[in-house]
């Protein structure tokens, strides 16, 4: 992390958490973070979902909610971009105070509740900004909606001519009922609507399923075989976690879902327990805050990885760091490609 990012998130941690991020999206749209631009080689070059990726380092769903500084998230070493979430209409989400840091644990706990500007807004900022990079947006439901399911195949339609991909999400902790969609038979209903309104598009998108870490054994098989069942491109592992096992911040009785280093291990045997499961790519998203931790993902199945919390403590450097880092390491390894890599250490993890 070069000074002036280390200084600028010194700079951030004097306000509080969810005005610093909106701070940093605002510096992002005004040119005033140094982006390193496109960062790949022969050997990152990865293919997810028929998605070419420079890269297999992602940004996850959240930090850009509202599709307001993908022109910049595109130049700064991401792979590849995942935007939203996004509803059918636009709502405010939970009253704040609704985002903490854990800087103890190297952690956040947040509670937004899909707070988001809605699908017509976001979709034209994606209309006007295109990039050089594969990017998809996270489906979400109106908190008041009555037919959930049926908004994740709303925002599909209209933001679709934009996207490269789309992501179902059923596994957010702050929306009421929401993650009871990860159910077999409710998530059955869901995905199958998802994926008529997908097959009826002029250009049919990946659809990919985001899911929480919080699932024991028997409700992962019966989510991989729906996800099957309904040919689902990628299964993206995990969401945040409920769980607030030997945490030392003050802030961490709050509600909401954890974030940060503490998902690292619980999501990554929840990754290598999918890969065991099925042939469906995976990707890897929890606790990312190295070259290492990236590495341990693809190594426990994943074809890619996801970053967001790893960024508030590391800066937005990261992801253009954990790509280079990746690289030397599979250098150092003589390996042709990170895709030799994928899946060689699940044992040790499921």
């Amino acid at each position: 992390m070069s000074t002036v990012e280390r200084i600028g998130l010194a700079a951030l941690r004097r306000f509080d958490p969810e005005r610093a991020h909106a701070l940093a999206l605002r510096g992002l749209r005004a040119g005033l973070v140094p982006l390193p631009g496109p960062v790949t080689s022969d050997r990152l070059a990865v293919t997810l979902a028929g998605l070419a990726l420079p890269n297999p380092v992602g940004m996850a769903a959240g930090f850009d909610k509202n599709a307001t500084a993908l022109d910049a998230l595109s130049r700064a070493g991401f792979g590849f971009l995942e935007l939203g979430a996004a509803t059918p209409r636009p709502q405010p989400g939970n009253p704040a105070p609704r985002l903490f840091r854990l800087a103890e644990d190297r952690a956040a706990i947040n509670r937004f509740g899909f707070n988001n500007e809605g699908v017509d807004r976001i979709a034209a900022r994606l209309a006007a900004t295109p990039t050089a990079i594969p990017r998809g947006l996270n489906l979400g439901a109106n908190k008041d909606s009555a037919d959930r399911a049926a908004d994740f195949a709303e925002v599909l339609r209209r933001a679709a001519p934009h996207l490269d991909f789309a992501t179902v999400n059923v596994s957010s902790p702050n929306t009421e009922r929401l993650r009871d969609l990860q159910g077999a038979a409710a998530l059955e209903a869901l995905l199958g609507g998802v994926m008529e309104a997908n097959a009826a598009l002029a250009r049919p998108l990946p659809v990919f399923l985001k899911i929480a870490p919080d699932l024991d054994g028997a409700a992962l098989a019966d989510l991989v075989a729906v996800a099957e069942n309904a040919r689902v491109s990628a299964i993206v592992a995990t969401n945040t976690t409920l769980a607030r096992d030997g945490l030392q911040s003050a802030h961490r009785g709050e509600a909401g879902g954890l974030s940060g280093a503490p998902l690292f291990e619980r999501s990554t045997r929840v990754l290598a327990r999918l890969s065991r499961l099925t042939r469906i790519p995976l990707v890897g998203v929890g606790g990312i805050g190295s070259a290492a931790d990236a590495l341990a993902k693809i190594r426990a199945g994943a074809s890619a990885v996801q970053l967001y919390t790893g960024m508030v403590y590391n800066g937005l450097s990261l992801a253009a760091r954990i790509a280079e880092g990746m690289d030397a390491e599979l250098g150092r390894l003589r390996a042709t490609t990170i895709t030799e890599l994928v899946g060689t250490d699940r044992a040790a993890w499921s």
